[in-house]
């Protein structure tokens, strides 16, 4: 089997930031772009904690699909297997510098939320318990400090 695009991405030289990942285009000529939200540097410092990138998950996907500029062009977002981000898929051909503003706007309402976490039921998710708001919010506070708040070409581009 052929190696997928994002297996070829050299993460021993990743650094945290937002990337393309890919750009789709449909059958109907539509444009779907994906993002790789890199909160952590992969390989060289913790992941962030399955319970916290769960929390942010649920928040971050109910904040952006009632955004009111972008929710009709927001399709998924989920957190990566390996804990070190998430992915967003937006509708459109996109740049990193496009969507960065909505990304800051996005851990900004994480990093200060505050009461239930949304869709954090037995009834609404399947693993409600696995949640951690407090380490969450830590974490989007970090990642807005030191990488979303001040982010460079190198956090906006793959590494070649």
């Amino acid at each position: 089997m052929e190696k997928i695009p994002s297996f070829t991405i050299n993460h021993l030289a990743l650094k945290r930031g937002i990337y393309v990942s890919r750009i789709d285009c449909t059958e109907s000529g539509d444009y779907i772009t994906t993002f790789d939200i890199r909160m952590k540097e992969p390989n060289r410092e913790p992941a962030v904690s399955q319970s916290a990138l769960h929390t942010i998950e649920h928040l971050a996907a109910t904040f952006l699909r009632n955004h009111p500029t972008w929710k009709d062009r927001i399709v998924y977002w989920g957190p990566m297997g390996c804990c070190t981000g998430n992915y967003l898929l937006v509708k459109g051909k996109l740049t990193s510098a496009d969507v960065l503003p909505l990304i800051i706007e996005t851990f900004q309402f994480i990093s200060t939320f505050e009461g239930d976490i949304p869709g954090a039921t037995p009834r609404d998710c399947g693993n409600y318990l696995l949640n951690n708001l407090p380490m969450a919010r830590w974490e989007a506070k970090k990642y807005l400090k030191e990488v979303l708040l001040i982010a460079t070409e190198e956090n906006l581009n793959y590494p070649d």
